[in-house]
């Protein structure tokens, strides 16, 4: 009775939220069912055959990807609007009703308690990299946190072979599946997590100088424009999601999809149907333009952002508010050097902050106090867009006023 009065009130909060424009009532209806029954994810979780997946960046988009794969076999429960912390867990499920499947991002500091919660079949872990360095935990020790969790369950892994930090934690599980998904940012994996030594790369090897560990050997490679299966054989990956990040998002969501028996031609089919995540990678016209939005939160981010942007009009747009972490020495990481050449106008709270990084970095720029007045300071055409989470939203609910 508990669990039904926690679930009922969950959906009602959150259909409050929403009425009123609140927000979409992902936090707050979960927030309200725990506190009425603190059991009520483990509740909401029993019966249902669940994924997690978890990492610094990417979490959102392969949800999104891997809960289209999975909906061949029957409705599926995400929360695919990004809460991906227990409270963003309960109300989606509370939401969705009873389903055979759910897929759940978490984010990673949570995955511990989340796998306690909800014993999933699967668990993909994406990658690791600095985030949030006013309060986020080191790289490190975030690998080792998942490390001793994965230690003390049976579960099915989906883990990525190329970064250093994933491996050592996943490996630790009985049943790992490793996926060549790629690391472009090796800044965060320059040290052994096992022994201190360094780790060496060769092509798509890497190995440490000074212990044991290395590479696995994956059974799902992307490769080209697309993905080479556990049987050798390839399958062209055509979304409608830029960058060679997405295909490598694609190809943990095809392997995932696999430890349920769907066929990858069907994933594929479903995958091709996807357009924009939350808003993300989303075309939008506006005053004779068309422009794309690209969320970016920490260095590994920006460094996806910049090969998935066209050479175009860029408009960068920082904050430092509480959800994006209130420390912004992060832009030092960033190489901007892939702007040299183009338009680039800098917007949001902390535009100063990367005035200067920007000069540092011998990259011309200008500034603008508003959205709108960079669609006026810029022709027709195509305009860029990259942001991080609060500058993000903010862009989106003024396109989305005037839409």
């Amino acid at each position: 009775m508990r669990a039904k009065l926690a679930t009922s009130a969950t959906r009602s909060a959150a259909a409050l939220s929403r009425a009123t424009g609140r927000g979409d009532g992902s936090v707050i209806g979960g927030r309200i069912g725990l506190m009425i029954d603190p059991n009520l994810l483990a509740e909401l979780a029993s019966g249902r055959q669940i994924v997690l997946i978890s990492g610094t960046n990417g979490k959102t988009t392969t949800t999104r990807l891997t809960t289209a794969a999975m909906s061949v076999l029957g409705n599926v429960a995400t929360n695919g609007l990004g809460a991906n912390m227990p409270t963003g867990h309960t109300s989606a499920l509370a939401k969705a009703g009873p389903t055979p499947y759910a897929v759940l991002e978490v984010d990673e500091h949570y995955l511990d308690q989340v796998l306690d919660a909800t014993h999933p079949r699967v668990v993909a872990l994406l990658n690791l990299s600095r985030d949030q360095l006013d309060r986020a935990k080191e790289v490190a020790m975030m690998a080792a946190l998942w490390r001793e969790s994965l230690a003390k369950r049976d579960i099915q892994v989906v883990a990525n072979a190329d970064d250093p930090m994933v491996t050592w934690a996943a490996q630790v599980a009985e049943h790992v599946t490793w996926v060549a998904a790629g690391q472009r940012w090796h800044d965060d994996s320059w040290v052994c997590p096992e022994c201190g030594a360094t780790i060496e790369r060769m092509g798509d090897a890497w190995w440490c100088s000074g212990c044991t560990l290395h590479r696995p050997v994956p059974q799902w490679t992307v490769q080209h424009d697309g993905v080479v299966d556990p049987t050798g054989t390839y399958h062209e990956v055509k979304l409608q999601l830029p960058g060679r990040v997405n295909r490598a998002n694609a190809a943990t969501a095809l392997a995932v999809a696999a430890h349920f028996r769907v066929r990858i031609a069907d994933a594929l089919a479903r995958m091709t149907e996807v357009k924009s995540i939350a808003g993300r990678y989303a075309m939008v016209e506006r005053d004779g333009r068309m422009i794309r939005l690209l969320l970016s939160k920490n260095p590994a981010g920006w460094l996806e952002a910049f090969d998935m942007a066209d050479n175009v009009p860029t408009l960068l747009a920082i904050n430092a508010r509480d959800p994006d972490g209130l420390d912004t020495s992060w832009l030092y990481d960033v190489d901007f050097s892939p702007l040299r050449g183009r338009h680039v106008l800098i917007t949001g709270d902390r535009a100063m902050d990367l005035a200067v990084r920007l000069t540092v970095n011998g990259i011309a720029f200008q500034h603008v106090p508003s959205f709108g007045r960079a669609l006026a300071s810029v022709p027709p055409g195509r305009l860029e867009v990259i942001a991080n989470y609060t500058a993000f939203q903010d862009i989106r609910a003024e396109l989305d006023r005037v839409n």
